[in-house]
């Protein structure tokens, strides 16, 4: 389903966006694309399949891993790339007078 132009700026819009005719001509294309991905999820037969409220139904475990301890940075390492640091501290310039 191609967007216009126009609908890509009513949505703009009513998202209170302000968008360049660039941006507006590449969200028309990506947003046509969702909807046509929309599209072919609603051509699935679900007849039988049960509405969910989450992802996990309900009693299922989460497929996570076991937390395992690993080591962590040194000092050192954390603050490698800092601009500022202060002993063994980030430092940040103060927003509180």
């Amino acid at each position: 389903m191609a967007l216009s132009l126009d609908e890509v700026r009513r949505i703009a819009a009513l998202a209170r966006l302000q968008l360049t005719a660039d941006e507006e001509r590449t969200f028309a294309v990506q947003l046509s694309a969702i909807l046509d991905h929309v599209a072919q999820l609603r051509e699935l037969d679900v007849t039988g399949v049960p509405p969910m409220t989450h992802a996990l139904a309900a009693g299922e475990p989460a497929g996570l891993r076991e937390d395992a301890l690993e080591p962590g940075l040194t000092p050192e390492e954390a603050l490698r790339n800092a601009p500022a640091r202060e002993g063994t501290c980030f430092k940040v310039p103060r927003i509180i007078e």
